[in-house]
């Protein structure tokens, strides 16, 4: 394993460490339903895909088993 040659300091580390922070989510709000959604995602992930105001796929009507 790598092995430092000289400690490095508690501020020299912490200095690097200052660029890992967490962003919040971009939200959206879809024109043809209303709905909240991430950008770039879809909506809908039972019945219907919509994206962009488009809908990628309908899901068939179910049938009862008889």
């Amino acid at each position: 394993m790598a092995h430092p040659k000289r400690k490095i300091s508690k501020t020299r580390r912490d200095k690097r460490r200052t660029h890992y922070k967490a962003t919040s989510p971009q939200i959206a709000v879809c024109s043809t339903t209303g709905e909240s959604h991430l950008y770039h995602r879809r909506i809908g992930m039972k019945e219907n895909c919509i994206t962009e105001g488009k809908c990628l796929s309908t899901a068939p009507p179910k049938q009862l088993k008889s």
